[in-house]
């Protein structure tokens, strides 16, 4: 470090987060919506974006109070070549750039040594998706990237050769309650899990690596806007899914209202495909018109039907 050099603190180039506008989209959803399947999926959906906002949370708070010398970017999105990547932190310092994939997990992880992750909830135990492969991934597509722009074949090998001495994913666990059981970890997985605690020792660590090399304080200021100008906003629309649901079950309600309502003496059918009682319905269209027929209930998943001879 210089005599000279100003930059003494982190210095965050981008601080907000999609993940609040998700919550509030969501949010207003839940006010919208009067089916209970779907409010109760809403909500594990809000806990969960909560639970990943409170994570990110923790992680800046540890950064903020670092006291080292960092360009911060917060919830970068970026895409190339149809390829994306929503990347919780990406944190330039003079002597790494670490990609930094945030989990705010309830219950206990542990990894095996296959290197799966496997979550433990009270007496229920189950696979998660690797969070170190995610963070991979997203190495990945920032290699893509900077090797793209390089001009001539000779800049784009040395980057390649030297893209992961520079570059670092590491997987932060946020939830303090978390217990993470790593003792038969490979050792490379082992090494990209850290608890949030545990991240600022974790920076200053690598840092210190016989092999590090020192960037200047213009270098790593014009790397972080270069990567805040590869930003664009997310195409990723959270609130689709549920909306599909809600149109699904107002058609269906419409279609149940057409039904002609049975008498108590009907003797009620059950429908051939799907086991699903049956109800009278007319015929609408065709030659049948008027005449009346048994159609399934869960007309229009099932279009199982009986005659009325």
């Amino acid at each position: 470090m210089g005599i000279f050099d100003r930059i003494k603190e982190p210095v965050i180039l981008k601080e907000d987060s999609s993940a609040k506008e998700q919550l509030d989209a969501l949010e207003k959803l839940l006010m919208e919506t009067k089916n209970l399947k779907i409010k109760s999926a809403l909500e594990n959906d809000i806990a969960a974006v909560k639970a990943g906002i409170l994570g990110e949370d923790t992680i800046l708070f540890e950064l903020k109070n670092s006291h080292i010398p960092m360009f911060i970017l917060h919830d970068l999105y970026l895409e190339y070549e149809g390829l994306s990547a929503q990347i919780d932190f990406l944190i330039i310092t003079r002597r790494r750039h670490f990609v930094v994939e945030c989990k705010n997990l309830y219950g206990n992880i542990t990894i095996n040594e296959a290197g799966d992750f496997i979550r433990t909830i009270g007496n229920r135990k189950e696979g998660i998706y690797s969070p170190v492969t995610q963070s991979k991934r997203h190495l990945e597509l920032i290699k893509q990237i900077r090797s793209a722009e390089r001009g001539n074949v000779l800049t784009r090998s040395l980057l390649e050769q030297y893209f992961y001495d520079n570059y670092r994913s590491v997987v932060v666990l946020a939830n303090p309650k978390t217990i993470l059981n790593e003792k038969y970890a490979p050792k490379e997985i082992k090494n990209q899990v850290i608890r949030a605690d545990q991240l600022i020792k974790y920076l200053i660590k690598v840092n210190k690596e016989r092999d590090a090399i020192d960037s200047s304080e213009s270098s790593m200021e014009q790397l972080a806007k270069y990567f805040l100008s590869k930003h664009c906003n997310s195409k990723i629309d959270y609130t689709e899914k549920y909306r599909t649901l809600i149109k699904e079950e107002q058609e269906k309600e419409q279609t149940q209202s057409s039904f002609i309502n049975t008498t108590e003496n009907d003797a009620v059918p059950i429908c051939p495909r799907c086991g699903a009682l049956m109800t009278k319905r007319k015929a609408s269209k065709g030659d049948n018109i008027g005449n009346e027929f048994w159609g399934c209930s869960n007309y229009p998943k099932c279009r199982g039907i009986i005659n009325i001879l």
